[in-house]
């Protein structure tokens, strides 16, 4: 099991944060930096790191395994792959930690996650270079998720104040009830590969503000599906009753009814389908559109991907979509092709790998597709689109509500009543309506069903790592 990765590293080896415990990122660190030819995607030696961070110390791991460019495969460099005796040094040395950081104030608190805050913007470029050296997303969708993820620590700095309790008065009138929220304690975190910034800053951030320290580990290639391995982890949580907290994947429906305006649905469905390549877990992946509307709909949105859609490496300027993260991602994008056109779906745009070889795929559009198609009932996970035409509004919910996730939804109506309805209706974490882009860190973000457990960001998402306490202070 690893404990770092390139950008975890790099947080580790640049960072200067005050620790409140020894398993957060040492103000020493910076002097003891391994150094790294400079690779193929140009990343500077003094950004990689590949030794695991237990207790304060950079330790060597009895195992490695490389980090390669998706765009080129070539190794950018290797990190630790530790085993349970290295996790189980990492999660003491976090209780260790934990022991003195929950009597931290709150105001020093706040002022530390802040100073990380500053210093992520700080270094917003070079984090951004590492993002797109490891997942291969265009340079300036790297950019923004820097910013994006910085200010989960804004905002989780300020709630960190703002955690506040309750006096309750009961029917004894000698009595009082008293409610305080303490936190969890050390929390163990799992991060995706396509947005390894964003959350690592909603939870590490949310667990510091609340009183955590954390172990950080990024998730690597598995035999497990995402779910799989969550239901293994939800049993293992189970068996000692472990609070759990869970963003998993999605298979988010865009449904585009009659009333809309076209144009702003095309706008949306290219916002929310093709950032990252389409490998985002909000990202729309199933389109339903109604038949008054549907090729007028199909129409605008091929010309949209063919004016709007570049292919290539993700520093090259101009670049819109990069690769997808492997050679597994590639093969599912072709094979849910394959089983649409096989089942009668007609090839609008795209369909096949892009002529720069190796992990790209082109943008691909499906019109005619039908519910028992792949493309339709898994997540893709990269840059395909099937439409789905359905007649009336309740086909279209019992459509997206068939399946056994609910992360994200997103609809286009003009129509008060409907918006009403459906938003009601559709069984999902987070409703996007006449939009494309909906996550915020004001906003919880989460998922219903086999999507999740519990919230991120937002005044909901410290919530994960406190424990509510009731205190009946009597003989008053």
């Amino acid at each position: 099991m690893a404990t770092c990765s390139l950008l975890r590293s790099f947080w580790a080896a640049r960072l200067a944060l005050p620790p409140p415990g020894r398993c957060l990122c040492p103000a020493s660190a910076g002097a003891q930096r391994r150094s790294y030819a400079r690779g193929p995607a140009g990343l500077p030696a003094d950004l990689l790191r590949g030794d695991s961070f237990v207790g304060g110390r950079w330790l060597p791991a009895p195992a490695t395994f490389p980090v390669q460019d998706p765009a080129s495969g070539a190794t950018l460099g290797t990190v630790a792959d530790c085993g349970v005796p290295e996790a189980r040094a990492a999660v003491r040395a976090a209780y260790d930690a934990f022991c003195s950081w929950k009597g931290v104030s709150v105001k020093e608190r706040s002022s530390l996650l802040r100073k990380w805050y500053d210093l992520m913007i700080q270094n917003k470029d070079d984090l951004a270079k590492i993002i797109t050296a490891e997942s291969g997303k265009p340079l300036k969708e790297a950019q923004g998720e820097i910013l994006y993820s910085a200010l989960f620590l804004e905002w989780f700095s300020e709630e960190a104040r703002r955690i506040y309790g309750d006096i309750i008065y009961t029917s004894a009138k000698d009595k009082r009830g008293l409610v305080l929220k303490q936190p969890v304690g050390v929390a163990a975190i799992i991060t995706p590969w396509n947005f390894p910034s964003a959350m690592i800053t909603r939870k590490v951030g949310a667990a510091l503000a609340a009183g955590c320290t954390v172990v950080v580990k990024p998730a690597e290639d598995t035999p497990y599906s995402a779910l799989a391995l969550a239901q293994i982890l939800l049993h293992h949580a189970a068996n000692s009753v472990k609070r759990v907290s869970m963003e998993l994947g999605g298979l988010a429906p865009f449904i585009v009814f009659d009333s809309a305006d076209v144009d702003q649905a095309v706008a949306g469905a290219m916002a929310s389908k093709f950032r990252n390549a389409g490998q985002t877990c909000v990202c729309a992946n199933r389109f339903l559109v109604q038949r008054g509307i549907y090729d007028s709909f199909v129409k605008k949105f091929a010309e949209a991907m063919q004016k709007s859609l570049r292919v290539g490496n993700g520093f090259e300027e101009g670049t819109t979509q990069g690769p997808l993260i492997n050679e597994k991602a590639v093969e599912k994008v072709e094979k849910h092709v394959n089983d649409a056109v096989a089942k009668g779906a007609t090839v609008v745009t795209g369909g096949k790998r892009h002529p720069s070889g190796g992990n790209f795929f082109e943008p691909t559009l499906l019109s005619d597709a039908t519910t028992d198609m792949l493309c339709v009932t898994e997540e893709t996970f990269g840059p395909l689109a099937p439409v789905v035409k359905f007649d009336k509004e309740e086909e279209a919910i019992a459509i997206a509500n068939a399946v056994n996730v609910g992360l994200a939804g997103y609809f286009y109506s003009q129509d008060p009543a409907q918006i009403w309805r459906v938003a009601e209706q559709l069984e999902v974490g987070m409703v996007g309506v006449n939009e494309g882009l909906i996550s915020s860190v004001e906003c919880p973000f989460g998922g219903v069903k086999q999507s999740g457990l519990g919230r991120e960001g937002s005044k909901y998402g410290i919530d994960e790592y406190l424990e509510v306490k009731y205190v009946c202070y009597g003989g008053l």
